[in-house]
């Protein structure tokens, strides 16, 4: 059951939401009820009806009947009575209130995808992959999920305790959480050493390929502002758990030239679709870096395939998170639904990410870096009575000075820092192949 906990409805990752349906009762059923399950169910249902200590309502049992159904196919399937529907059916207003998480339901616990940049999920400490197992003093496991991510939700200033479970660590860790507003900015730019992009875009919204061309389209022209031109481009995918279908291929559409940027695929051949690039690249063919890792899901991989595959940028920093799977939002009768899982996403080279992810071209694992102490080299020139031998021959070479950003961007982000080395290598190499 895929909770999309702190997302705004309309930018949900794992919803293709141009894939929204009213059901209809078939006429006949194709293959033969399964009679004997049927009677199963009836039976249950009426011990429980009789038996069970607490009253129930007949609403209620059916209900978590269908619940059950579609939570035991996988993750992301979900039953929502009329309450939580309206709930999903709700314009975005930019801003809500929470912790600023993407979460997944896994075998009765609540995986973090990715906290949002700025939230309150991420000051904390909470990072991409952890582990919920306790919310306050409350067992996970002891309770049903959906109203285990009830329990996370609150007014702003509240706070709310999280034992998680976190690879590598001997024991769980605690983190006391203050809900707040989150703020759904996407888009995040920035001009190093006058002449590298770096764009950050923490999740798809609806908006977010218009917003990174002008991202882009601004990072120009202050290059040209500094004198100089926009070399080559880091795009920073990192954390980031997605968004709506077509904000991944307008993305994707920005620095592909032509061809196939991702196809969705049901159970039979017909439900396949193609969405293709068209013509133009924003870049004109400067390097492009793309950063992932762990975090990073849905859409973010549907854009990291496709410039892979296509080979228009190199894939760097860790694997990403393996959410490859396309769910059909179902209108059902008295304000209900259901999402339920109907194609796989297929990179353009025919690779599926559910499951398996994307798996960068250059690892570059997360490290804390100190660069004070990583340039104490003593060098011939340091050396008393060096001979000092410049020749007169032409000595212009091409080199990129790091500024003081720069090295403040190695020590608190080495993945970005080695991005940029990468970067200025291929416009190096670009630059110098006649």
């Amino acid at each position: 059951m895929a909770l999309g906990l702190e997302q705004p409805p309309a930018a949900m990752s794992d919803v293709h939401v141009d894939n929204v349906i009213d059901s209809v009762l078939p006429e006949a059923p194709e293959q033969t009820l399964p009679v004997q399950q049927l009677l199963l169910f009836v039976n249950v249902f009426e011990q429980l009806k009789a038996n069970y200590v607490d009253d129930v309502t007949d609403e209620t049992m059916i209900n978590n009947a269908i619940k059950g159904m579609l939570s035991g196919l996988d993750p992301h399937s979900e039953f929502y009575d009329a309450e939580a529907y309206k709930k999903v059916q709700e314009t975005t207003t930019g801003s809500f209130a929470g912790l600023g998480v993407e979460v997944v339901s896994e075998d009765g616990l609540i995986r973090v995808i990715s906290p949002m940049d700025g939230s309150p999920a991420k000051k904390a400490g909470i990072e991409a992959g952890d582990l919920i197992i306790k919310i306050d003093s409350t067992a996970v496991q002891s309770i049903d999920v959906a109203k285990a991510v009830d329990m996370l939700k609150g007014e702003p200033g509240t706070e709310v305790t999280l034992t998680v479970i976190r690879e590598k660590e001997r024991a769980p860790l605690t983190f006391t959480v203050v809900r707040d507003i989150i703020k759904t900015e996407s888009i995040k730019s920035e001009l190093i050493d006058d002449a590298f992009g770096y764009v950050r875009l923490s999740q798809f919204q609806d908006r977010s390929a218009e917003e990174m061309r002008t991202a882009i389209n601004e990072l120009m022209q202050q290059a040209r502002a500094k004198k100089s031109s926009l070399k080559g481009l880091v795009l920073d995918l990192r954390n980031n758990p997605g968004g709506v279908l077509d904000q991944a291929v307008g993305i994707s559409d920005l620095f592909i030239e032509s061809g196939l940027v991702v196809y969705t695929q049901g159970k039979s051949p017909e439900t396949r679709i193609d969405f293709a690039a068209t013509e133009g690249d924003i870049l004109n063919g400067a390097p492009l870096i793309v950063l992932i890792n762990g975090g990073s899901a849905s859409a973010s991989e549907i854009v990291a395939g496709a410039l892979q595959d296509q080979k228009r940028a190199i894939i760097a920093g860790e694997k990403s998170f393996g959410k490859g799977s396309v769910q059909t939002v179902v209108n059902l009768m008295d304000g209900q639904g259901m999402k339920y899982t109907t194609a796989l996403y297929y990179t353009p080279s025919g690779r599926s990410i559910q499951g398996e992810g994307i798996v960068p071209n250059i690892e570059l694992l997360s490290l804390n870096v100190d660069s004070e102490n990583n340039s104490n080299f003593i060098r011939e020139e340091n050396l008393a009575k060096h001979l000092n031998k410049n020749g007169d021959g032409d000595q212009t070479i091409t080199t990129f000075a790091q500024s003081k950003k720069t090295r403040e961007i190695a020590v608190v982000d080495n993945q970005l820092y080695e991005a940029l080395n990468l970067l200025k290598s291929l416009i190096f190499m670009q630059e110098n192949t006649q």
